[in-house]
Protein backbone atom coordinates (compact mmCIF):
# COMPACT_ATOMS: atom_id res chain seq x y z
CA UNK A 1 0.00 0.00 0.00
CA UNK A 2 1.47 3.12 -1.23
CA UNK A 3 1.22 6.65 0.87
CA UNK A 4 -1.50 8.98 0.23
CA UNK A 5 -3.83 11.47 1.88
CA UNK A 6 -7.48 11.05 2.76
CA UNK A 7 -9.33 14.31 3.21
CA UNK A 8 -13.23 14.47 2.57
CA UNK A 9 -14.78 17.79 4.14
CA UNK A 10 -17.43 17.90 2.44
CA UNK A 11 -20.44 17.63 5.20
CA UNK A 12 -23.61 15.30 3.71
CA UNK A 13 -26.83 15.45 4.92
CA UNK A 14 -28.68 12.10 4.26
CA UNK A 15 -32.38 11.19 4.17
CA UNK A 16 -35.68 12.79 3.63
CA UNK A 17 -36.26 16.41 4.32
CA UNK A 18 -32.73 17.39 4.44
CA UNK A 19 -33.16 20.05 2.34
CA UNK A 20 -34.36 22.16 4.96
CA UNK A 21 -30.00 22.79 5.59
CA UNK A 22 -30.05 24.82 2.41
CA UNK A 23 -30.83 27.58 4.90
CA UNK A 24 -26.89 26.84 6.21
CA UNK A 25 -26.13 28.62 3.07
CA UNK A 26 -26.44 31.99 4.22
CA UNK A 27 -23.72 31.46 6.64
CA UNK A 28 -21.28 31.80 3.56
CA UNK A 29 -22.90 34.76 1.68
CA UNK A 30 -25.95 36.46 0.62
CA UNK A 31 -25.55 35.36 -3.02
CA UNK A 32 -25.60 32.14 -4.83
CA UNK A 33 -25.75 30.91 -8.22
CA UNK A 34 -28.53 27.79 -8.60
CA UNK A 35 -27.07 25.54 -11.32
CA UNK A 36 -29.83 22.64 -12.60
CA UNK A 37 -29.98 21.03 -16.03
CA UNK A 38 -33.07 20.64 -18.58
CA UNK A 39 -36.08 21.27 -15.76
CA UNK A 40 -37.16 18.21 -14.10
CA UNK A 41 -36.51 20.17 -10.54
CA UNK A 42 -39.18 22.26 -11.29
CA UNK A 43 -41.74 19.65 -12.48
CA UNK A 44 -40.80 17.24 -9.22
CA UNK A 45 -40.94 20.45 -6.93
CA UNK A 46 -37.19 19.98 -5.70
CA UNK A 47 -36.64 24.09 -7.48
CA UNK A 48 -39.61 25.07 -5.46
CA UNK A 49 -38.30 23.65 -2.25
CA UNK A 50 -34.91 24.94 -2.92
CA UNK A 51 -35.94 28.43 -3.80
CA UNK A 52 -38.48 29.13 -1.15
CA UNK A 53 -35.57 27.96 1.52
CA UNK A 54 -33.33 29.87 0.46
CA UNK A 55 -35.11 33.34 -0.10
CA UNK A 56 -36.37 32.80 3.65
CA UNK A 57 -32.62 32.68 4.75
CA UNK A 58 -32.24 36.06 2.70
CA UNK A 59 -30.36 34.52 0.07
CA UNK A 60 -30.44 36.22 -3.22
CA UNK A 61 -30.49 33.84 -6.11
CA UNK A 62 -29.27 34.00 -9.30
CA UNK A 63 -29.40 30.80 -12.09
CA UNK A 64 -27.53 29.04 -14.49
CA UNK A 65 -30.10 26.40 -16.38
CA UNK A 66 -30.01 23.99 -18.67
CA UNK A 67 -26.46 22.37 -17.86
CA UNK A 68 -26.14 19.33 -20.32
CA UNK A 69 -25.88 15.42 -19.53
CA UNK A 70 -22.03 16.09 -20.92
CA UNK A 71 -21.66 19.86 -19.57
CA UNK A 72 -20.36 21.72 -22.07
CA UNK A 73 -17.49 24.50 -21.58
CA UNK A 74 -19.64 26.85 -22.69
CA UNK A 75 -22.28 26.70 -20.05
CA UNK A 76 -19.43 26.97 -17.93
CA UNK A 77 -18.14 29.97 -19.18
CA UNK A 78 -21.95 31.52 -18.97
CA UNK A 79 -21.89 30.67 -15.52
CA UNK A 80 -18.79 32.32 -14.69
CA UNK A 81 -20.01 35.09 -15.86
CA UNK A 82 -22.64 35.69 -13.87
CA UNK A 83 -20.19 34.98 -10.80
CA UNK A 84 -18.44 37.55 -11.48
CA UNK A 85 -20.81 40.45 -12.66
CA UNK A 86 -23.18 39.83 -9.68
CA UNK A 87 -20.50 39.31 -7.77
CA UNK A 88 -21.94 35.91 -6.43
CA UNK A 89 -20.66 33.77 -3.17
CA UNK A 90 -21.54 30.67 -3.62
CA UNK A 91 -22.71 27.89 -6.47
CA UNK A 92 -25.35 25.64 -5.68
CA UNK A 93 -26.49 22.74 -8.05
CA UNK A 94 -29.02 20.42 -7.86
CA UNK A 95 -29.43 17.35 -10.34
CA UNK A 96 -26.95 14.80 -10.81
CA UNK A 97 -23.10 14.43 -11.76
CA UNK A 98 -23.30 16.60 -14.80
CA UNK A 99 -25.03 19.44 -13.13
CA UNK A 100 -22.89 19.16 -10.19
CA UNK A 101 -19.68 18.74 -12.06
CA UNK A 102 -20.21 22.25 -14.12
CA UNK A 103 -20.96 23.88 -10.67
CA UNK A 104 -17.76 22.80 -9.15
CA UNK A 105 -15.59 24.16 -12.77
CA UNK A 106 -17.80 27.73 -12.72
CA UNK A 107 -16.70 27.92 -9.40
CA UNK A 108 -13.28 27.28 -9.53
CA UNK A 109 -13.82 29.69 -12.85
CA UNK A 110 -14.83 31.87 -11.26
CA UNK A 111 -11.96 32.90 -9.14
CA UNK A 112 -9.64 32.29 -11.77
CA UNK A 113 -8.47 35.59 -14.21
CA UNK A 114 -8.37 33.33 -17.29
CA UNK A 115 -10.45 30.97 -19.48
CA UNK A 116 -12.31 28.04 -17.32
CA UNK A 117 -10.98 25.68 -20.08
CA UNK A 118 -7.65 26.39 -18.64
CA UNK A 119 -8.78 24.39 -15.66
CA UNK A 120 -10.36 21.31 -17.47
CA UNK A 121 -7.15 21.09 -19.32
CA UNK A 122 -5.00 21.74 -16.19
CA UNK A 123 -6.80 21.18 -12.22
CA UNK A 124 -3.60 23.06 -10.52
CA UNK A 125 -4.58 25.99 -12.05
CA UNK A 126 -7.36 26.10 -9.65
CA UNK A 127 -5.74 27.20 -6.70
CA UNK A 128 -9.37 28.43 -4.79
CA UNK A 129 -13.06 28.59 -5.79
CA UNK A 130 -16.54 30.17 -4.89
CA UNK A 131 -18.07 27.62 -2.05
CA UNK A 132 -20.05 24.68 -3.85
CA UNK A 133 -22.91 23.01 -2.48
CA UNK A 134 -24.94 20.55 -4.04
CA UNK A 135 -28.85 18.69 -3.69
CA UNK A 136 -28.39 15.33 -5.27
CA UNK A 137 -30.98 14.18 -7.40
CA UNK A 138 -29.50 10.99 -9.81
CA UNK A 139 -27.07 8.32 -8.08
CA UNK A 140 -24.11 7.64 -10.45
CA UNK A 141 -21.02 9.93 -10.37
CA UNK A 142 -20.48 10.68 -6.69
CA UNK A 143 -19.55 13.73 -7.81
CA UNK A 144 -21.29 15.15 -4.74
CA UNK A 145 -18.37 14.06 -2.26
CA UNK A 146 -15.43 14.29 -4.54
CA UNK A 147 -12.76 16.49 -6.16
CA UNK A 148 -13.58 15.53 -9.62
CA UNK A 149 -15.34 17.11 -12.77
CA UNK A 150 -15.89 16.07 -16.86
CA UNK A 151 -16.40 18.79 -19.15
CA UNK A 152 -16.23 18.66 -22.90
CA UNK A 153 -15.74 20.84 -25.95
CA UNK A 154 -17.49 19.51 -27.98
CA UNK A 155 -16.51 21.93 -31.07
CA UNK A 156 -13.02 19.49 -30.90
CA UNK A 157 -14.66 16.39 -29.92
CA UNK A 158 -12.73 17.12 -26.56
CA UNK A 159 -14.11 15.63 -23.15
CA UNK A 160 -11.58 15.85 -19.88
CA UNK A 161 -11.51 15.13 -16.07
CA UNK A 162 -10.22 17.36 -13.88
CA UNK A 163 -9.82 17.27 -10.13
CA UNK A 164 -8.80 20.14 -7.70
CA UNK A 165 -9.55 20.18 -3.76
CA UNK A 166 -10.90 23.52 -3.85
CA UNK A 167 -13.95 21.77 -5.86
CA UNK A 168 -15.24 19.28 -3.31
CA UNK A 169 -18.18 20.24 -2.55
CA UNK A 170 -18.67 22.26 1.41
CA UNK A 171 -22.33 20.39 1.61
CA UNK A 172 -24.21 18.10 0.03
CA UNK A 173 -27.98 17.20 0.75
CA UNK A 174 -28.56 13.42 -0.29
CA UNK A 175 -32.19 12.56 0.04
CA UNK A 176 -33.02 9.37 -1.56
CA UNK A 177 -36.83 9.96 -2.44
CA UNK A 178 -35.40 12.46 -4.61
CA UNK A 179 -34.31 9.73 -7.29
CA UNK A 180 -37.73 7.68 -7.23
CA UNK A 181 -38.60 9.60 -10.46
CA UNK A 182 -35.12 8.44 -12.19
CA UNK A 183 -35.77 6.62 -15.54
CA UNK A 184 -35.41 3.35 -15.81
CA UNK A 185 -32.54 4.14 -18.63
CA UNK A 186 -31.01 6.11 -15.68
CA UNK A 187 -30.65 4.41 -13.14
CA UNK A 188 -29.18 1.44 -15.34
CA UNK A 189 -26.83 3.71 -16.48
CA UNK A 190 -26.38 5.38 -12.98
CA UNK A 191 -25.39 1.79 -11.29
CA UNK A 192 -22.87 1.42 -14.85
CA UNK A 193 -20.93 3.89 -13.54
CA UNK A 194 -20.59 3.48 -9.87
CA UNK A 195 -19.70 -0.13 -10.59
CA UNK A 196 -17.38 1.52 -12.64
CA UNK A 197 -15.66 3.82 -10.42
CA UNK A 198 -15.28 0.83 -8.07
CA UNK A 199 -13.33 -1.23 -10.76
CA UNK A 200 -11.07 1.46 -11.39
CA UNK A 201 -9.99 1.39 -7.92
CA UNK A 202 -10.48 -2.56 -7.71
CA UNK A 203 -8.44 -3.74 -10.73
CA UNK A 204 -4.86 -3.20 -9.17
CA UNK A 205 -1.16 -4.43 -9.20
CA UNK A 206 -0.79 -2.97 -5.66
CA UNK A 207 0.00 -5.33 -2.83
CA UNK A 208 -1.20 -5.27 0.58
CA UNK A 209 -4.64 -3.20 0.03
CA UNK A 210 -6.92 -5.58 1.58
CA UNK A 211 -9.02 -2.93 3.26
CA UNK A 212 -9.60 -1.06 0.25
CA UNK A 213 -10.38 -4.46 -1.84
CA UNK A 214 -12.53 -5.21 0.99
CA UNK A 215 -14.66 -2.09 0.85
CA UNK A 216 -15.04 -2.49 -2.90
CA UNK A 217 -16.55 -5.47 -3.30
CA UNK A 218 -19.16 -4.82 -0.67
CA UNK A 219 -20.00 -1.67 -2.63
CA UNK A 220 -20.13 -3.83 -5.54
CA UNK A 221 -21.87 -6.15 -3.46
CA UNK A 222 -24.52 -3.28 -2.64
CA UNK A 223 -24.92 -2.17 -6.37
CA UNK A 224 -25.34 -5.96 -7.57
CA UNK A 225 -27.83 -6.64 -4.93
CA UNK A 226 -30.27 -3.14 -5.70
CA UNK A 227 -29.77 -1.62 -9.30
CA UNK A 228 -32.32 -4.46 -10.45
CA UNK A 229 -34.44 -3.46 -7.04
CA UNK A 230 -34.42 0.43 -8.02
CA UNK A 231 -35.71 -0.59 -11.70
CA UNK A 232 -38.26 -3.12 -10.51
CA UNK A 233 -39.54 -0.67 -7.53
CA UNK A 234 -38.48 2.88 -8.46
CA UNK A 235 -40.27 4.34 -4.89
CA UNK A 236 -38.28 1.73 -2.79
CA UNK A 237 -36.52 3.90 -0.07
CA UNK A 238 -33.68 1.32 0.92
CA UNK A 239 -32.54 0.75 -2.24
CA UNK A 240 -32.48 4.36 -3.78
CA UNK A 241 -30.58 4.84 -0.57
CA UNK A 242 -28.01 2.18 -0.66
CA UNK A 243 -27.29 2.69 -4.10
CA UNK A 244 -27.05 6.53 -3.51
CA UNK A 245 -24.42 6.03 0.04
CA UNK A 246 -22.64 3.59 -2.82
CA UNK A 247 -22.16 5.73 -5.62
CA UNK A 248 -20.50 8.35 -3.15
CA UNK A 249 -17.94 6.17 -1.70
CA UNK A 250 -16.90 4.48 -4.81
CA UNK A 251 -15.36 7.86 -6.00
CA UNK A 252 -14.80 9.73 -2.87
CA UNK A 253 -10.95 8.05 -1.94
CA UNK A 254 -11.98 5.79 0.38
CA UNK A 255 -11.14 2.39 -1.60
CA UNK A 256 -8.65 4.14 -4.47
CA UNK A 257 -6.27 5.66 -1.42
CA UNK A 258 -3.17 4.24 -0.98
CA UNK A 259 -3.99 1.31 -4.05
CA UNK A 260 -5.51 3.31 -7.19
CA UNK A 261 -3.86 2.93 -10.53
CA UNK A 262 -4.33 5.37 -13.43
CA UNK A 263 -7.55 4.63 -14.69
CA UNK A 264 -8.24 2.93 -17.83
CA UNK A 265 -12.02 2.32 -19.27
CA UNK A 266 -13.12 5.57 -18.08
CA UNK A 267 -10.65 7.35 -20.57
CA UNK A 268 -11.78 5.15 -23.41
CA UNK A 269 -15.42 6.19 -22.83
CA UNK A 270 -14.87 9.89 -22.60
CA UNK A 271 -13.61 9.80 -26.27
CA UNK A 272 -17.07 7.72 -26.88
CA UNK A 273 -19.43 10.77 -25.46
CA UNK A 274 -16.60 13.52 -26.77
CA UNK A 275 -17.28 12.27 -30.17
CA UNK A 276 -20.62 10.12 -30.25
CA UNK A 277 -21.99 12.43 -26.77
CA UNK A 278 -23.52 9.23 -25.88
CA UNK A 279 -24.81 8.45 -22.09
CA UNK A 280 -21.76 7.89 -20.07
CA UNK A 281 -22.94 4.96 -18.17
CA UNK A 282 -24.00 3.43 -21.35
CA UNK A 283 -20.36 3.83 -22.74
CA UNK A 284 -18.74 2.46 -19.91
CA UNK A 285 -20.99 -0.69 -19.55
CA UNK A 286 -20.65 -1.89 -23.23
CA UNK A 287 -16.78 -0.69 -22.69
CA UNK A 288 -16.47 -2.83 -19.04
CA UNK A 289 -16.84 -6.91 -20.17
CA UNK A 290 -14.62 -6.49 -23.84
CA UNK A 291 -11.95 -4.90 -21.41
CA UNK A 292 -12.32 -7.50 -19.51
CA UNK A 293 -11.94 -9.98 -21.52
CA UNK A 294 -9.43 -8.38 -23.48
CA UNK A 295 -6.97 -7.57 -20.56
CA UNK A 296 -7.53 -10.81 -19.05
CA UNK A 297 -6.08 -12.34 -22.66
CA UNK A 298 -3.51 -9.94 -22.87
CA UNK A 299 -2.27 -10.40 -19.38
CA UNK A 300 -2.83 -13.74 -18.04
CA UNK A 301 -1.48 -12.63 -14.33
CA UNK A 302 -4.74 -10.53 -14.23
CA UNK A 303 -6.72 -14.23 -13.96
CA UNK A 304 -6.19 -13.85 -10.18
CA UNK A 305 -7.48 -10.11 -9.79
CA UNK A 306 -10.30 -11.67 -11.81
CA UNK A 307 -10.89 -14.86 -9.90
CA UNK A 308 -10.81 -13.19 -6.42
CA UNK A 309 -13.31 -10.45 -7.76
CA UNK A 310 -15.84 -13.82 -9.07
CA UNK A 311 -15.07 -15.40 -5.90
CA UNK A 312 -15.87 -12.60 -3.34
CA UNK A 313 -18.58 -10.36 -5.35
CA UNK A 314 -20.23 -13.27 -7.43
CA UNK A 315 -19.78 -16.41 -5.10
CA UNK A 316 -18.29 -18.01 -7.75
CA UNK A 317 -16.98 -21.54 -6.25
CA UNK A 318 -14.08 -22.39 -8.59
CA UNK A 319 -10.36 -23.04 -7.48
CA UNK A 320 -8.97 -22.40 -11.11
CA UNK A 321 -8.12 -19.03 -11.33
CA UNK A 322 -8.25 -18.66 -14.94
CA UNK A 323 -11.75 -20.67 -15.00
CA UNK A 324 -13.08 -18.56 -12.33
CA UNK A 325 -12.22 -15.47 -13.78
CA UNK A 326 -13.81 -16.25 -17.34
CA UNK A 327 -17.04 -16.77 -15.19
CA UNK A 328 -16.62 -13.79 -13.57
CA UNK A 329 -16.37 -11.66 -16.63
CA UNK A 330 -19.57 -13.40 -18.29
CA UNK A 331 -21.46 -12.69 -14.50
CA UNK A 332 -20.67 -8.65 -15.54
CA UNK A 333 -21.76 -9.45 -19.02
CA UNK A 334 -24.72 -10.86 -17.90
CA UNK A 335 -25.55 -8.16 -15.18
CA UNK A 336 -25.06 -5.30 -17.04
CA UNK A 337 -26.71 -6.34 -20.20
CA UNK A 338 -29.50 -9.01 -19.36
CA UNK A 339 -30.39 -7.70 -15.41
CA UNK A 340 -30.21 -4.01 -15.82
CA UNK A 341 -30.77 -4.13 -19.50
CA UNK A 342 -28.18 -1.95 -20.90
CA UNK A 343 -27.25 -1.65 -24.54
CA UNK A 344 -24.66 -4.48 -24.78
CA UNK A 345 -22.93 -2.34 -28.13
CA UNK A 346 -21.81 0.40 -29.91
CA UNK A 347 -24.25 -0.02 -32.25
CA UNK A 348 -27.32 -0.06 -29.70
CA UNK A 349 -25.85 3.71 -29.01
CA UNK A 350 -26.03 4.51 -32.72
CA UNK A 351 -22.62 4.44 -33.56
CA UNK A 352 -22.62 2.75 -36.90
CA UNK A 353 -19.14 2.98 -37.83
CA UNK A 354 -15.05 2.80 -36.82
CA UNK A 355 -14.13 5.79 -38.62
CA UNK A 356 -12.98 7.63 -35.54
CA UNK A 357 -11.80 4.57 -33.62
CA UNK A 358 -8.05 5.58 -34.09
CA UNK A 359 -7.90 9.36 -33.35
CA UNK A 360 -10.14 8.29 -30.16
CA UNK A 361 -7.88 5.26 -29.01
CA UNK A 362 -4.98 7.48 -29.53
CA UNK A 363 -6.23 9.99 -27.53
CA UNK A 364 -7.37 7.14 -24.63
CA UNK A 365 -3.77 5.83 -24.52
CA UNK A 366 -2.30 8.87 -23.20
CA UNK A 367 -5.25 9.30 -20.92
CA UNK A 368 -4.64 6.02 -19.07
CA UNK A 369 -0.95 5.71 -18.46
CA UNK A 370 0.14 3.66 -15.50
CA UNK A 371 -3.39 1.55 -15.76
CA UNK A 372 -3.91 -1.93 -14.71
CA UNK A 373 -2.72 -3.12 -17.55
CA UNK A 374 -1.08 -0.70 -20.07
CA UNK A 375 -3.04 -0.33 -22.80
CA UNK A 376 -1.25 0.97 -26.31
CA UNK A 377 -3.46 3.25 -29.07
CA UNK A 378 -3.62 -0.54 -31.04
CA UNK A 379 -4.76 -2.26 -27.82
CA UNK A 380 -7.59 0.23 -27.49
CA UNK A 381 -8.62 0.25 -31.17
CA UNK A 382 -9.18 -3.03 -30.66
CA UNK A 383 -11.27 -2.98 -27.61
CA UNK A 384 -13.84 -0.27 -29.22
CA UNK A 385 -14.02 -3.07 -32.43
CA UNK A 386 -14.49 -6.09 -30.22
CA UNK A 387 -17.21 -3.63 -28.80
CA UNK A 388 -18.67 -2.72 -31.97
Amino acid sequence: MYNFRFYVPTKIYFGKGEISHLAELKDYGSKVLLVYGGGSIRKNGIYDSAVKILGEAGLSVFELAGVEPNPKIETVRRGVGICKEEKVDMVLAIGGGSTIDCAKVVAAGAKYDGDPWDIVLDGTKAVTALPIFSVLTLSATGSEMDQFAVISDMTKNEKWGTAADCMKPTMSILDPTYTFSVSKKQTAAGTADMMSHTFENYFTKEKGVDVQARFAEGLLKTMIKYGPVALAQPDNYDARANLMWAASHAINGLIANGSQPAWCVHPMEHELSAFYDITHGQGLAILTPVWMKFVLKKDPTTAENFAVYGRNVWGIDDDDDQSAAEKAIECTRKFLFETMGLPANLRAVGITSDEHFEVMAEKAAKGSVGCFVPLTKDDIVEIFRAAF
